[in-house]
């Protein structure tokens, strides 16, 4: 968009031709677009990305020995808007090859100083303390420039082929050539004494392998010799068990016949013999029931033609009286008297006849 700038998020944008915070000879601007006005402001760029500086520089230690030291620097524009000033008004012109070349200078400058009060020895045991104390040294410098260093790593040492830092690792050397001798003997012997010990524990796990083939062959020749002379008793035993296994099956044969008579025979035959028993005892019953019937009948037959003959016997009666001489001395009512006696007397007859009936019935039933 006309007059509308954004920088990149590694960049600051730098607008001068205006007024400016603090004083400043430009405005700064980080992470946002701006508007500009055309032809009146001008917008330049300054690079906030990471560069990288290497140094290769001959010091002269304390002992008067010269060292090639090579190291390397990380570094780039501090983020605030004082060190952006600063580095745009030092480097924004060429700003990489200028940054690099100054930081170089700075930093080889504190690398000579702090290396020529060291010793050789100090310096190869102590690297990163020599390391350290040119970064802090360095800082002060690198700030006011707008600077800001994250690392300094030293990449070599190197006497020049004088031999001194080769004499001083001659010890070591023997002493690491030494050690390794020692640990190679040492494992030498220790391979020895792991073959000396393979070979024994192959030795008696063979001896114990011999002895347990000859235990198992001892054991396998005792279980056919007694598997020999068990052959006769264990075929009696087995013969035995068929038996008693034969003579329990034919006894659970015989027991499952008896219960099949008992269900086929003899309960049928019971329980016709109950049939006949009950039908027997019914037919008796009815007999006599049928016998005390017909007696029965008989007597109420009989009292029935007692009945159906009283009126003739008193018939009879009456006209034995009308034939006789009888005088009647008390009238109607010795008439009536007489009359009633010749019922009674037909009552008595027929009272008679029906009890030497019932005891004829009586001595028959009995």
């Amino acid at each position: 968009m006309l007059g509308y700038h954004v920088p990149d998020p590694d960049e600051a944008m730098l607008v001068s031709g205006g007024r400016a915070a603090d004083n400043a000879p430009f405005r700064v601007v980080i992470g946002r677009g701006n508007w500009v006005m055309p032809f009146f402001r001008k917008v330049s760029y300054l690079s906030l990305a990471m560069f990288e500086a290497e140094i290769s520089e001959r010091c002269v230690t304390k002992q008067a020995i010269q060292l090639d030291v090579r190291a390397v620097i990380a570094f780039k524009v501090a983020n605030d808007t004082v060190s952006i000033v600063n580095a745009a008004q030092r480097f924004l012109s060429e700003q990489e090859r200028e940054m690099s070349v100054l930081t170089g200078r700075i930093f080889s400058g504190h690398l000579r100083s702090i290396v020529g009060s060291m010793t050789v020895e100090e310096i190869i045991r102590e690297r990163q303390k020599l390391a350290d104390e040119v970064l802090v040294a360095s800082k002060v410098e690198m700030s006011n420039i707008g600077l800001w260093v994250d690392s300094f790593q030293i990449q070599s040492i190197d006497d020049g082929n004088l031999g001194y830092i080769t004499a001083l690792s001659a010890p070591h050397n023997a002493a690491v050539q030494r050690d390794a001798n020692i640990a190679q003997a040492q494992a030498a012997q220790l391979a020895a004494q792991a073959q000396q010990e393979s070979e024994r524990r192959q030795a008696e796990y063979a001896r114990e392998t011999a002895l347990l083939r000859a235990q198992y062959q001892r054991d396998i020749d005792k279980a056919n010799a007694e598997a020999a002379q068990a052959g006769p008793l264990a075929q009696a035993v087995a013969l035995q068990e068929v038996l008693t296994a034969q003579a329990e099956q034919a006894r659970k044969q015989a027991q499952l016949r008896e219960e099949q008579l008992q269900a086929e025979v003899v309960k049928p035959a019971r329980a016709e013999a109950e049939r006949v028993r009950i039908l027997a005892e019914a037919e008796a019953d009815r007999t006599r029931i049928q016998a005390e019937a017909a007696a029965s009948n008989n007597r109420i037959a009989l009292d029935q033609l007692l009945i159906e003959q009283l009126p003739e016997i008193v018939k009879q009666a009456a006209q034995g009286l009308s034939q006789a001489n009888l005088t009647v001395l008390n009238g109607p009512d010795g008439v009536s008297e007489l009359v009633n006696g010749m019922v009674g007397q037909g009552l008595t007859v027929y009272n008679s006849l029906q009890k030497a009936l019932s005891s004829d019935n009586d001595q028959q039933d009995g």
